[in-house]
């Protein structure tokens, strides 16, 4: 059998999307598990979880860069 080769991943030099899920993994005290079995290894609530704060944490950001454009007008 075929063993699978374990990739390192070094959290600076992610995107900042994908560097956005490992820290609220971290947040979530999942980011233990992530890093050793992968993302494989949570269930679909807690990744639903992770995706969910991901999406709001966009929508977030989005309406506080809209908010300053305004203010800088």
């Amino acid at each position: 059998m075929s063993q699978k080769k374990e990739k390192k991943i070094v959290l600076s030099e992610l995107e900042p999307e994908e560097r956005l899920k490992y820290e609220i993994a971290e947040e979530l005290g999942l980011l233990d598990q992530v890093m050793e079995k992968g993302w494989k290894s949570l269930s679909s609530r807690e990744t639903g979880r992770i995706g969910g704060i991901v999406k709001n944490r966009r929508k977030m950001f989005k309406n506080c860069e809209q908010s300053e454009a305004g203010v800088e007008k």
